[in-house]
């Protein structure tokens, strides 16, 4: 497929993800690799719950981890997968910066979400419509109806209201729209989305006895700013072996030896849960 080709494909994902706030593709990763992905995280999630502070709460039986980059096996196969780097290029720019990874886990009995969005519109996007990050979320099961599917309301990522709770949390009066727009995403092993992290969405309750443990990689415009919510560092022999054209976009502190993440970035108000 020629050079331009190639382009105008990411272009035309950018334009929808300006639409719709979302976009994804089927099948970006084998299952193999997906599994094995889901063995780290299940044991990153055991050694973080067994600390004090290693996972934080959204909600009930609803649990987000941050982690270090190389405690997944699979990170750089992820950063630069040609579909990955493409999105953040068309999107945010060829400076973009990788600020999050981390995993969100709906164990069973988990509640539906208050619709949010998961921090305020930066002034870029409230005055100039311009979109200055990206969530990409992959899932590490097929997902059913039973197991609390995400849930995203398209195009509305640039809602903009003073009734809205610290700039995340529209007022229940919003609701109705929001649930009359939402779409559940099936996703399977293998898919990958990328989403405006502004667009409106909840978790759903988790009637299933399956956890849905969902992979989460944040990357920022420079000067987006939301690094300040994170602490991202690699040790020196892994930042050595980062190929350049992954290294360049991962502005993280470089240590001798990991230290367990203090989580920065809470949302105090998915804790209880939808009301």
């Amino acid at each position: 497929m020629g050079g331009g080709l190639v382009a105008g494909r990411f272009e035309e994902l950018a334009e929808r993800i300006y639409t719709d706030g979302i976009v994804g593709e089927r099948g970006a990763f084998d299952t193999e690799w997906v599994d094995r992905l889901g063995a780290d995280i299940e044991a990153l999630f055991q050694e973080a719950l067994a600390r004090p502070g290693g996972a934080i709460g959204r909600g009930p039986n609803r649990y987000y981890v941050e982690i270090h980059p190389e405690r997944i096996r699979g990170f750089v196969d992820l950063v630069s997968h040609p579909w990955v780097t493409g999105v953040c290029e068309a999107v945010l720019g060829a400076k973009y910066q990788i600020v999050e990874i981390g995993f969100d886990v709906p164990l069973p009995g988990a509640v539906n979400q208050p619709w949010h969005r998961d921090f305020p519109a930066p002034e870029e996007t409230r005055r100039d419509r311009r979109l200055t990050s990206l969530a990409f979320n992959i899932t590490t099961v097929d997902v059913t109806p039973e197991m609390g599917p995400f849930e995203i309301a398209p195009g509305t990522q640039w809602d903009d209201s003073p009734e809205f709770e610290h700039g995340m949390f529209p007022p229940r009066s919003h609701w109705p729209r929001y649930e009359e727009l939402g779409q559940r995403r099936l996703t399977r092993r293998g898919d990958i989305s990328a989403r405006s992290a502004l667009t409106i969405h909840r978790g759903t309750a988790n009637r299933s006895d399956t956890p849905r443990p969902t992979l989460v990689l944040g990357v920022d415009a420079p000067g987006a700013g939301n690094d300040e919510r994170h602490d991202l560092a690699v040790t020196r022999e892994f930042h050595e072996r980062l190929p350049p054209g992954v290294r360049e976009h991962l502005p993280c502190r470089v240590v001798d030896r990991l230290e367990p993440i203090e989580q920065r970035h809470t949302i105090e108000g998915l804790v209880m849960g939808a009301p």
